[in-house]
């Protein structure tokens, strides 16, 4: 289950968003090793934002998952996402924050439950 926010204040027209989502969901999939089948990307174009006093192209994202990520693994995620946003959208790696939570499964609903 896990769950990358992304939201930038670059307009993301559909097919940039297409790729990203798609690029996205592959490199969280490979780097925790979970199926692709579990992995949910959302991307959030056009908002309001300022990074250090600017309002040059910057990001936001989240990763949530239930285990899977850690020291070892959210430098990769951190490397992999910033790639592909500074490739899709021009957002340098120095304008792009990223939030790691490992929650616990009763955390987490799903298909009218918790995991």
């Amino acid at each position: 289950m896990p769950t990358l926010i992304l939201s930038t204040n670059v307009p993301v027209d559909a097919v940039v968003a297409a790729d990203i989502l798609k690029d996205c969901s592959k490199a969280v999939a490979r780097i925790i090793g979970k199926p692709e089948s579990y992995v949910m990307v959302s991307m959030n174009g056009s908002v309001p934002m300022s990074f250090a006093a600017s309002e040059e192209p910057a990001a936001y994202g989240e990763l949530v998952s239930i285990g899977g990520i850690g020291p070892g693994v959210n430098g990769k995620l951190s490397a992999a996402v910033a790639e592909i946003l500074e490739t899709k959208l021009s957002v340098t790696r120095s304008r792009f924050y990223i939030k790691f939570e490992d929650v616990k499964g009763n955390n987490f609903g799903f298909n009218g439950s918790t995991f």
